[in-house]
């Protein structure tokens, strides 16, 4: 089924759940064909509840497949994949205030046909969710030994939350990002998504400034040797945080890299997307026309002359110097420059009223994620214990080497220290 008629047949689901429930829904079907024309318009509450009920299906088949008798259904905090979607379809002048904003209090008009083109652009894996949930009922049936499948339809709770953890990466955030991909990498960040699941965020999360410590050096130390898909995460703010001033904005932005960090001088990579995560979502992958994906360089080891020292820090997009996102050393620091000097990733803002001008935001925040599985994580665990090998062999001396006094290292060291026979300064 093409991704026109998987789409209509998921709104046409939303619309006989609705039309169930009695509650008004002004969308039109021209014909009982798949692929048919709709018409009308969908408000921002309709887009909340059809979000939440492809969650719902995407949570009813993560609960088939670990055969929980009964779970409790969080819903997740999405408020910022609708306003991407009222921001998206909505008339320019509507006065939209992202920044304090009730989705559900919107009565905005959002007319379908945009809404669909939203949708094929921002969550191209949404009608997924149907469809798996559909597969999965049906191998269901096909295994009527199973005497726990009937009982795992039941809900214990159904509750609303803004976090399932205090992590960057929260249940809502976590499943938009994973609607935005088609490959492995959305199944391992969808075990982030579920309640079920909270234990696999700890298993993925690979460093955070909080928990680790500020600086290139402390995050390096963490994500060193991870060969896989990471996932990090950056919590800014602009505006008069230090005078406690209510004009302070926060927002969350994101990047996805296919194969780690490297210590490089220079931008490298194959392919990576941008997101902006909070307070409106959207995502902005590669363009095909340059690949200054990645830039992670640290102090040289060392003292090597550098004709021209190349900055320090973490880059995403743009060129040295002009880079598109550019976390400092500190990682106190986050600065973000106009979509102009990057043709790395499509255009468009990572976060609201951003403007031409660079604008350099304070850091609350960092966090990585590993979204290689099991085996990368192993992997990584091996080379820093080999790395921890290496290091301690180093640091040994061994004393049955030196045959005498003359021989041993504190004689050396206390022949640097003091030398009778040195030449000094006033006898010059």
């Amino acid at each position: 089924m093409s991704a026109t008629m998987s789409l209509n047949t998921l709104l046409r689901v939303y619309a006989a759940t609705v039309a169930k429930s009695g509650l008004p829904l002004k969308l039109e079907f021209e014909s009982d064909d798949a692929d048919c024309k709709i018409n009308g318009s969908v408000l921002a509450n309709d887009v909340l509840m059809l979000l939440w009920l492809c969650w719902t299906m995407s949570w009813n088949v993560r609960m088939l497949r670990i055969s929980k008798a009964k779970a409790n259904l969080c819903l997740p905090e999405i408020s910022h994949l609708v306003l991407s979607a009222v921001t998206s379809c909505a008339e320019v002048s509507s006065g939209l205030n992202v920044w304090h904003c009730d989705v559900l209090g919107l009565d905005v008009q959002l007319p379908v046909g945009k809404f669909l083109t939203w949708a094929f652009k921002t969550v191209p894996s949404l009608p997924d969710c149907f469809t798996q949930f559909v597969h999965a009922r049906l191998q269901n049936f096909l295994n009527p030994e199973d005497e726990c499948a009937s009982s795992i339809t039941s809900v214990g709770e159904i509750s609303s939350t803004k976090a399932c953890h205090s992590n960057l990466l929260t249940c809502g955030r976590a499943w938009a990002i994973s609607l935005t991909l088609r490959s492995t990498i959305s199944e391992e960040i969808s075990r982030v998504c579920f309640a079920s699941d909270d234990d696999a965020t700890d298993d993925n999360l690979l460093y955070q400034s909080s928990l680790h410590g500020r600086g290139l050096n402390r995050f390096w130390s963490n994500i060193e040797g991870y060969r896989g898909p990471l996932l990090m995460l950056v919590s800014a703010s602009t505006g008069d945080a230090h005078e406690g001033s209510t004009n302070v904005r926060k927002w969350i932005i994101g990047a996805i890299m296919q194969n780690g960090f490297e210590n490089k001088d220079l931008f490298y990579g194959s392919s990576g997307s941008l997101y902006a995560i909070s307070p409106v979502f959207h995502v902005f992958s590669s363009t095909g026309k340059e690949k200054n994906f990645v830039y992670s360089h640290l102090h040289p080891t060392g003292k090597i002359y550098e004709p021209r020292k190349k900055p320090v820090g973490i880059a995403f997009g743009g060129t040295m110097g002009n880079e598109r996102i550019f976390v400092d050393e500190d990682f106190s620091r986050v600065t973000i420059r106009h979509h102009a000097t990057d043709k790395t990733y499509h255009p468009g803002s990572l976060f609201p009223d951003q403007g031409f001008l660079p604008v350099e935001a304070l850091i609350s925040e960092v966090e990585v994620s590993g979204l290689g599985g099991r085996g990368k994580k192993e992997l990584q665990n091996s080379y820093k214990k080999r790395e921890e090998l290496f290091t301690e062999q180093r640091r040994k001396v061994d004393l049955k080497t030196f045959a005498s006094w003359d021989d041993s290292p504190e004689k050396m060291m206390m022949d640097m220290v003091s030398d009778p026979n040195a030449v000094r300064r006033e006898d010059r």
